[in-house]
């Protein structure tokens, strides 16, 4: 009996050595699982810290640049100043001089010959877009050149086709004044020069609807380095909303029952009119509700959000807020979002872990694509800003905005949603001071006029998707 004690005696010791060992463990786990929150925690502020540093920075940036927005040549020169800092050689065409108010908004198009579409909507003059007079024709015995070439500043051009960028003072193009393939435009100091026609199949006087698809888009594989080669983003903007000017008036296809919603930041809330009464009829998505005749458009943009967890009103935790009845989604953000990233808040594909932008960005796509399976969703790349490379001379450990909208481009890809890549299109890019001075006075938001161009893209984007998807 005694050794029968003895034994249970033993077991009980030994199963409360293992319960004391399985509690120390745990409350060791605790501790560690505790610190290591603590430590995120803190780190968290610290980042938030940080970015709250770098957004009030931005803010006095912005006042900055306004200044000097009245001023062509000082801002030119400043900024020309911040991109030689970081070592960019950033070829920006300039009109600075030109008088381009009045270039937005509701144009009428020239049925006047020889009149050009830039002249009849800005006046603009010299030798900048004007597009009459045989001095300059297309002709048949030009050399030959092929397979995506671009060509810029010769004095002699030669046959261009498939995919092709043509650019400054061509003299001439054989195939009877045809340009084949996807090929982006002809142009003397990043646009066609004055006195300029070209004969044969195509004639640059006359009736601009005619010409202008000759003239139209640089393929949209082409990317925002490339695009300020071939001409300056006020020159590229012009050209782009004429372009969707008349996409929208000729559309077929009806907005009228569809319910649109825009999510995103400032830019989409027109913070930086809120001290203009019903300021947010200048908005986009209250332009869009009006080219469109949408049933309804919904504004959601915050000032100040962003796409990642890096203060309040991030897209990512509130874009349950869309109404369940919406018909299409607007995803437009990135901007702050650039203001913030380093390596380690960028994230990378393979982790896509929350509270960076990878895996944020990445929350945010499947939490629509989940939610929202009946609405059509198309996410916008941010307008390229100087404010982000201004930040990025003092700040080093930002990275550059390319890879926030390469990061959108390859996710929307992977979800299947439809991109409108402002980005890559060049423009409305402020790191142009003549685009800074007409529709984008701080540098980041737009003016009235600059909206109604954002608003017109956009339509006109969601127009020709839409007419696409009919057609095939």
């Amino acid at each position: 009996m005694r050794r029968i004690n003895e034994i249970l005696a033993v077991v009980i010791l030994s199963l409360m050595a293992v319960l004391v060992a399985a509690v120390g463990m745990r409350l060791y786990d605790t501790y560690v699982i505790n610190k290591k929150m603590e430590l995120e925690i803190r780190q968290q502020e610290e980042v938030r810290s940080r970015n709250r540093e770098a957004h009030d920075r931005v803010q006095e940036m912005r006042r900055e640049i306004e200044e000097l927005s009245g001023d062509r040549d000082r801002l030119g020169q400043f900024l020309e100043e911040i991109r030689m800092d970081l070592g960019e050689a950033i070829p920006v065409t300039s009109m600075m001089g030109v008088d381009t108010g009045g270039m937005s908004g509701n144009r009428e198009r020239s049925e006047e010959p020889g009149m050009s579409a830039f002249e009849d909507a800005a006046s603009i003059s010299g030798n900048r877009i004007s597009m009459s007079d045989n001095t300059m024709s297309v002709s048949d015995n030009a050399d030959s050149v092929s397979d995506n070439q671009m060509i810029s500043d010769h004095t002699r051009s030669e046959t261009v086709s498939d995919n092709e960028i043509i650019s400054a003072h061509a003299s001439s193009i054989s195939g009877n004044g045809t340009i084949s393939g996807n090929a982006a435009s002809i142009s003397g100091n990043s646009a066609v020069s004055e006195n300029t026609t070209i004969s044969g199949n195509g004639t640059l006087s006359g009736n601009m609807l005619d010409l202008l698809p000759k003239l139209e888009m640089i393929s949209p594989a082409v990317t925002l380095a490339q695009r300020r080669q071939i001409r300056s983003s006020l020159e590229e903007t012009l050209l782009v909303n004429w372009e969707d000017q008349a996409c929208l008036e000729e559309r077929c296809v009806d907005f009228s029952g569809k319910k649109i919603a825009c999510l995103g930041d400032s830019i989409t809330a027109a913070a930086n009119l809120e001290g203009e009464a019903g300021y947010l009829s200048y908005s986009y998505p209250s332009v869009l509700k009006e080219l469109l005749g949408a049933e309804e458009v919904y504004n959601l943009g915050i000032g100040g959000s962003s796409i990642g967890r890096y203060w309040s009103d991030a897209f990512v935790e509130r874009y349950k807020q869309i109404p369940e009845d919406t018909n299409i989604i607007i995803v437009m953000g990135g901007t702050n979002d650039g203001f913030c990233l380093s390596e380690k808040e960028f994230g990378n594909f393979t982790e896509r872990r929350p509270w960076t932008f990878c895996g944020d960005l990445d929350e945010l796509m499947r939490g629509l694509k989940e939610n929202y399976p009946d609405a059509d969703i198309f996410f916008v790349t941010p307008l390229p800003n100087i404010l982000q490379d201004y930040l990025m001379r003092e700040r080093t450990y930002l990275l550059p905005q390319k890879n926030v909208a390469d990061v959108i481009l390859t996710l929307s890809a992977a979800y299947d949603f439809r991109v409108i890549d402002l980005y890559n299109s060049n423009i409305l890019d402020s790191h142009d001071a003549d685009v800074v001075a007409d529709y984008m006075p701080d540098g980041v938001h737009a003016n009235k006029a600059g909206y109604r161009i954002l608003a017109e893209h956009i339509a006109a984007e969601l127009v020709r998707y839409y007419e696409q998807a009919v057609c095939s």
